[in-house]
């Protein structure tokens, strides 16, 4: 049955999607599907860009370390990197643009001058190895990318068809990007990219890691971005209404703390792109620190928080909390790997004037998909929440493509405009990932209550998701055997307090070649692919004995698992 929250939240939504409403919506047809988008949505990024950052120009937007910019001032510094982009680096509407480095106000401005540029955002991982990145340059054909020292020195070598600009934080943008700066003459490149950049040109690649192994590049046209964002702000509006209703008065400036990595869809479309539509303060840090967290959000009065489970569960424990005051924040969110339950109770109590919220969307969705709220959430915690309003459109199908009826287990399945367009240079796998009438297969198995609450039970896709980072079991398991000692392996997840899950392998060396020892393959494999893949050496475990195999002679993973995790816990 429905609960007061649901009521409430579903008449809000109704009445700010109306004709004539901000979020009203009209039909589209994308590939011969019709499907809602917003009437009033910007045509692109770019025009988007212009409009609420001159909406917002005078508020604070970014906070990064000492440097401290409006919307104006950020949007200033975009011009002129997409200045210098078209008339110092040729960058041509559709080239892909990439991005290697970590969080800061610079990244922002660099992303920001690619789109204004009309270029297509590549966000390279930057967790990812100097081979991994070369990989994904080479698979976007990038033309051109904006790398800080630290990702630029792992390139060195490495054969990519990029050229390389590169640009440092912690500072101001004329210095900072002093490599792709130029202060425009004239009409800018970035105003004259509004008359010719529109809806159906590439905006953005980001990547995922599936079960294939290789990453694949998911590319998204700038209305499924836009649309996207759209949504989140219309479920913003519609919290804020709720609020108001309740008697809170929200008259201070929206803040939230950058936590995660803008490359992953999570920073990239709710948090940061959202903040230029609903006029939010974005408060940045290097990498993640529970202490540091802590300060910053007392300091800036942070009133929103996202990350994955493990950081408002790091923050909800650290030592230091009660002696800062976080009362300003009033929701912790999570998205990108489950939360386990005793997180949900553990924050309440931490926070009791907060909530905890959860979020269930993906790279492939441009991160919309379900939420699920407040109260809500503290009375189905196992739940991701209902679908999010307008846009998503969930079913859960069976193997062929039929609709199951609510308490069912099938594939989650997710339609709107807001989803990518495909995966770069690999036309199997984009129209395997869709059913013939529009609908992305997540690769997630789940069922819908009766109440229309998604709960995930399990996978299809052969991945670890670890503190929110996706990571392909096939591609460890390459790694692995690319050393020629090593007859035959299984990478698999370990559940695991902090992150989730963390990634465990197990190994047997080919007949009549001396062994190597868990650490020795470590070593090994930190030297092909990012230390995150990589299991721990207590974690890796050679045997004598042929892997259990299924009937198709494939290595029964399910098997392997199985005697691990019980090895693991008898330990």
């Amino acid at each position: 049955m429905p609960t007061p929250l649901d009521n409430a939240l579903e008449a809000i939504v109704t009445g700010l999607t109306a004709p004539g409403q901000p979020f009203a919506t009209a039909p589209f047809v994308r590939d011969g599907v019709e499907m809602p988008a917003f009437v009033a949505a910007p045509p692109t990024l770019a025009h988007y860009f212009a409009y609420f950052s001159n909406e917002h120009k005078d508020a604070l937007f970014l906070v990064d370390g000492d440097v401290r910019l409006s919307f104006g001032d950020t949007y200033a510094a975009a011009t002129c990197v997409a200045e210098s982009l078209v008339h110092d680096h040729g960058i041509e509407k559709g080239d892909r643009v990439g991005i290697a480095a970590r969080n800061s106000a610079n990244w922002i401005i660099a992303y920001m001058g690619i789109i204004m540029a009309g270029g297509c955002a590549t966000l390279l991982n930057g967790f990812s190895s100097g081979e991994e990145l070369a990989y994904a340059i080479d698979l976007a054909e990038c033309k051109l990318v904006l790398a800080d020292e630290g990702r630029a020195a792992r390139l060195e070598g490495r054969d990519h068809p990029a050229a390389l600009a590169l640009f440092t934080h912690s500072n101001q943008p004329a210095q900072g990007l002093a490599q792709i700066w130029r202060v425009p003459e004239g009409t800018s490149a970035a105003m004259a990219m509004l008359g010719t950049l529109g809806p159906d040109d590439m905006a953005t690649i980001l990547y995922t890691s599936g079960s294939t192994g290789k990453s694949k590049g998911a590319w998204s046209d700038h209305r499924g971005v836009v649309n996207a964002i759209m949504n989140y702000v219309c479920q913003s509006a519609m919290a804020k209404v709720h609020l108001e209703s309740q008697g809170d008065v929200l008259s201070d400036q929206p803040c939230a703390l950058v936590a995660v990595p803008l490359f992953h869809v999570t920073g990239e479309v709710p948090l940061m792109l959202q903040s230029f539509a609903i006029g939010r303060k974005l408060v940045l840090m290097p990498k993640w620190d529970a202490g540091l967290a802590i300060r910053l959000m007392a300091e800036e009065k942070v009133s929103y928080f996202v990350g994955v489970p493990l950081m408002s569960y790091e923050i909800a424990n650290h030592p230091d909390r009660e002696n800062y005051d976080l009362s300003a924040c009033k929701s912790f969110a999570a998205g990108g790997a489950p939360r386990p339950v005793e997180h949900v109770t553990r924050i309440k109590e931490a926070f009791p004037g907060a909530f905890p919220l959860l979020g269930y969307g993906l790279t492939e969705t441009n991160a919309i998909g379900c939420g699920n709220f407040n109260e809500n959430y503290l009375a189905k915690p196992g739940s991701t929440g209902r679908p999010s309003k307008p846009m998503v459109d969930l079913r859960i199908l069976d193997d062929a493509g039929n609709e199951l009826a609510n308490g069912k287990v099938g594939e989650i399945c997710i339609r709107s405009v807001a989803n990518f367009r495909g995966y770069w240079k690999n036309d199997e796998a984009t129209a395997a990932a869709f059913t013939d009438n529009g609908f992305f297969r997540t690769g997630d198995l789940g069922y819908l209550d009766a109440d229309d609450y998604l709960f995930i039970v399990d996978r299809k896709k052969d991945i670890i998701i670890r503190g929110g980072e996706n990571i392909s079991c096939i591609e460890v398991e390459d790694a692995i055997y690319a050393h020629d000692d090593v007859g035959e392996c299984s990478v698999f997840g370990l559940p695991d307090e902090r992150f989730g899950e963390v990634p465990a392998a197990v190994y047997r060396m080919k007949e009549g070649h001396a062994a190597i020892t868990p650490g020795q393959l470590r070593a090994f494999l930190l030297e092909r692919i990012a230390p995150f893949k990589v299991p721990l050496e207590h974690q890796i475990w050679i045997t004598d004995e042929a892997l259990p195999r299924l009937g198709t002679q494939k290595i029964d993973k399910r098997a392997v698992k199985a005697r691990y995790i019980n090895a693991t816990a008898t330990a």
